[in-house]
């Protein structure tokens, strides 16, 4: 089933209309939906699909020769073969119309031959730019592609002519892999799997969530049991520190020294640069509160693991791997995941609730444009939503409940005296309130909310 990406489709079809000859950068994180997304593309249009392999450099030659072969004959000699990398690719000149040329796993490629980027750069320069040749280099390598492909240093550096950093799915697609779910078990869906359209396609919405849970994720022949394993093991040398940190961060720890200490790999400036190559994987991140106008430079920030499901990994599979492993998924299940569940998604919620916010922005839905969205914290406070902007001198400021019981008047006071903290620091022109609920909200609310102008969403709103 492929689901969503409209928009990247539709910037590829624009490239591929131009007739000119293109050079398109695809890149993302594993399981991201990045090959679904270019056999989409490529339906209906002539094309070569290479994906590389972990094979020998003359493997892969022989392997990517027979494809530019078989575009334009029935059958393909056996054993034919370009004499060299640099002939393979100045053949895709004589390749009739418009053909498009996936080069998948680039970097595998690269592994097995680091003169690739050089000898694609040099016949691009000499005859590929003024083909009607359309190449995508495609790989999950984030920072491989970033250095190797897209950096300044890098051969291919300047030809590019569009890009694409995959992102995983936002929350208004996830219904379309559980139609028959509830929103609340739509949203709850998204807080262990996130948007990797992979993970998603394992669940199913003809049983419960944690029946899912038990089945795909604690049992040890489940699909996504070994996964966050095999994601570090493929991309890290050693990945033994980086799950200490990431089970660090995911049980609470969010500080460098807290991280450093909990981790135990070493001191901060060690641990640092593990997080660093973390951030580089796009696993995590590090976190400033929305007010601050220098996020890089402020000393406010906290780190936080990217992706639900990692989140999710280190805090339910990773710590009791030893007692899943022995067959005790279902006392896992019922005494360690059960009870902190709705904790767990009410953080979840939170992060929902900002993406709405980002969701609202980029339709012009918000009454003002903001420089920055996330969160806002200090020693004695916290503030779930908050977006901001310096020109306009406006805040929107957010609360969030996943409660069973409708959001009172008492949740909305609490937010107001929040924000009168936060405002001492600077005088806002423009406040606007923000509430989000799992459970509604009650009438006292609702008739406050109508008079002062308040935004109230609850779950279902939240999936729009």
């Amino acid at each position: 089933m492929f689901v969503g990406r409209e928009i990247e489709l539709e910037q590829l079809e624009t490239l591929y209309a131009s007739e000119r000859a293109e050079l398109f950068i695809l890149y993302g994180r594993r399981r991201v939906g990045k090959t679904e997304l270019l056999r989409t593309f490529c339906v209906g249009k002539p094309h070569i699909f290479f994906i590389a392999t972990l094979s020998s450099d003359q493997d892969q030659l022989a392997a990517f020769s027979q494809e530019i072969y078989r575009l334009t004959h029935t059958d393909t000699p056996e054993g034919f073969r370009y004499p060299t990398w640099e002939a393979a690719l100045r053949a895709l000149v004589d390749l009739p119309g418009r053909p498009i040329v996936v080069l998948d796993e680039f970097t595998y490629l690269i592994g097995g031959n680091k003169a690739i980027p050089s000898i694609l750069q040099k016949v691009w320069d000499e005859r590929l730019k003024n083909s009607k040749v359309f190449i995508i280099l495609c790989g999950s390598y984030i920072g491989m592609m970033e250095t190797e492909v897209l950096g300044y240093k890098a051969p291919l550096y300047g030809r590019r002519t569009g890009s694409n950093l995959l992102n995983p799915l936002e929350l208004p697609a996830v219904p379309m892999f559980f139609p028959s779910y509830s929103p609340i078990q739509q949203l709850e869906a998204w807080a262990i799997l996130g948007g990797m359209p992979y993970y998603l396609s394992t669940f199913t919405d003809q049983v419960d969530i944690f029946t899912n849970i038990r089945k795909h994720i604690l049992d040890v022949n489940g699909l996504l049991y070994p996964e966050p394993r095999l994601l570090l093991l493929e991309e890290l040398r050693e990945p033994r520190n980086y799950f200490s940190i990431l089970r660090a961060i995911a049980q609470g720890s969010t500080r460098l020294n807290e991280i450093a200490f909990r981790s135990g790999v070493g001191d901060s400036p060690t641990t640092s640069r593990y997080l660093d190559i973390l951030q580089q994987m796009r696993l995590v991140y590090r976190s400033v509160p929305a007010t601050e106008s220098q996020p890089e430079k402020s000393k406010k920030g906290i780190y936080r693991i990217s992706d639900p499901f990692l989140k999710f990994w280190f805090r339910y599979v990773h710590p009791y791997q030893n007692s899943l492993d022995l067959g005790m998924a279902d006392g896992i299940l019922a005494q360690r995941v059960r009870p902190t569940f709705e904790n767990f998604v009410s953080y979840a919620f939170e992060e929902a609730a900002r993406s709405y916010i980002v969701r609202l922005a980029r339709r012009g839905d918000l009454p003002f444009l903001p420089d920055r969205i996330g969160g806002w914290w200090d020693k004695n406070s916290e503030i779930d939503v908050l977006a901001v902007s310096d020109s306009e001198g406006a805040l929107l400021v957010g609360e969030c409940k996943w409660s069973v019981n409708p959001v009172g008047i008492d949740i909305l006071e609490n937010l107001k005296r929040k924000t009168q903290n936060l405002s001492s620091a600077r005088l806002w022109n423009k406040v606007t309130y923000f509430l989000f609920s799992r459970s509604g909200f009650t009438h006292a609310v609702r008739r406050q909310a109508e008079k002062e102008g308040i935004q109230l969403a609850t779950v279902s709103e939240m999936i729009l």
